[in-house]
């Protein structure tokens, strides 16, 4: 069992590195062909159904880029496809959403002060959101709102807000923040798999067999593409979330979480303004600035405390074992002044991560991560600050090790 907890967290970080990878990957392209596509030129001298061009210099190189609208008269032999950089990072991600939320449900997804269920019926919610997410948006997108982007955009903001409070209804701070982001990230990928790569397709298909393409596909896709555009920096926002409980561990979380997506259109109206040369709305960043104080100001509004919480079964196993009472002073003693909901370290005035260990129930369901920070790695305390020793390190070990027999 000992080996397992840790090469279930290397398995976590394995997949949480490749998540990273591959995100970069779809975000760099998704942002270029944005740039690109604003930053094109009208010339005299441009190929019939040629939209505009685009030259660049990168890496001692000169690229001459034109867009057809359509398709060309004639075809090429080989079509680069931009799109496993979209599928991989959405199944990265959700590998990295069961092994992280799914397997630790208990500790990670419920909060049974907010809604007291079975890690089974936890994720059943956690999926069928996400699914039900995307069929509301794509339905959204269908109907006479998809005429006007203006309206469907506000719209859709509406829905994300109040998503953003239904998952504070259902899950821990942590997860809330998660979710919304795997929620908004379904969308976006669902959005290349379903209709931007379909349409193409279609496209292409008719090029092929000598038919006059109907312009609508090309209309859509680029469409589904702009919500990808202006969707991409919350998403990362909320992704980076659960390492600041500042974030998602307060009162007004889906507060901060809605500002956070008008943040993010700010940031990408500047640049998708500044590279289709239409200046640089400068004002963009400094109302982003003053709406990330207020989102610094709703983190230190008090909590309204709902009771001691409830400790897991196997929160409960880890309170029964002999070794307890040794690791509960080891714990409080050396973790102590920085994870406690009044920290006495000079410096920290919030528990790390949102975790605090004031009670017994606190430590036991926590268990894992002591084990694994402070047990089998020096990574707790920082820099070995409390001069926690060998011999509580090997205790510990040995609470986790049979406590989970």
């Amino acid at each position: 069992m000992q080996d397992f907890a840790i090469a279930w967290d290397w398995l976590a970080f394995a997949v949480r590195w490749l998540h990273v990878i591959t995100a970069i990957a779809w975000i760099g392209s998704s942002f270029y062909f944005i740039a690109l596509d604003l930053g094109l030129r009208k010339a005299p001298h441009l190929p019939e159904g040629a939209h505009g061009e685009e030259w660049q210099v990168h890496g001692g190189g000169f690229y001459h880029v034109q867009k057809y609208l359509v398709a060309p008269a004639q075809m090429p032999e080989h079509l680069t496809w931009f799109k496993w950089e979209s599928y991989s990072t959405w199944l990265s991600g959700f590998f990295l959403l069961a092994i992280v939320y799914y397997a630790g449900a208990d500790l990670y997804l419920i909060d049974r002060n907010v809604l007291d269920v079975s890690p089974l019926v936890a994720i059943g919610i956690s999926l069928a959101s996400l699914v039900v997410g995307w069929l509301v948006y794509d339905t959204l997108c269908k109907t006479a709102l998809g005429n006007n982007d203006t309206a469907l955009m506000l719209v859709l903001y509406a829905v994300l807000v109040f998503i953003a409070w239904g998952y504070t209804q259902l899950f821990t701070g942590r997860a809330a923040f998660l979710h919304l982001g795997a929620f908004t990230a379904t969308i976006m990928s669902a959005n290349v798999f379903l209709i931007i790569i379909p349409n193409q397709k279609i496209v292409v298909a008719d090029l092929k067999a000598g038919r006059k393409p109907d312009p609508k596909y090309g209309k859509i896709a680029k469409t589904r593409s702009l919500h990808n555009n202006y969707l991409t920096l919350p998403v990362i926002f909320l992704m980076l979330s659960n390492h600041y409980p500042l974030a998602f561990g307060t009162q007004f979380n889906w507060v901060i979480a809605s500002l956070i997506f008008i943040i993010g259109v700010l940031i990408r109206h500047y640049f998708n303004t500044s590279h289709a040369r239409k200046g640089n709305p400068h004002w963009t960043w400094g109302l982003a600035a003053v709406l990330f104080i207020i989102i610094m100001w709703l983190s230190t509004v008090p909590a309204v405390l709902t009771g001691e919480p409830k400790v897991s079964a196997l929160g409960e196993r880890f309170m029964a074992s002999s070794h307890f009472p040794a690791v509960r002073d080891t714990v409080m003693g050396r973790c102590g002044m920085c994870h406690a909901q009044e920290p006495s370290w000079e410096g920290i005035w919030r528990a790390p991560k949102g975790v605090a260990f004031d009670t017994e129930g606190q430590i036991a369901e926590h268990a894992r991560e002591i084990y694994l920070q402070a047990g089998v790695s020096h990574a707790m305390p920082p820099g070995n600050v409390s001069a926690i020793t060998p011999q509580e390190r090997a205790l510990i070990v040995a609470w986790f090790t049979e406590a989970r027999r």
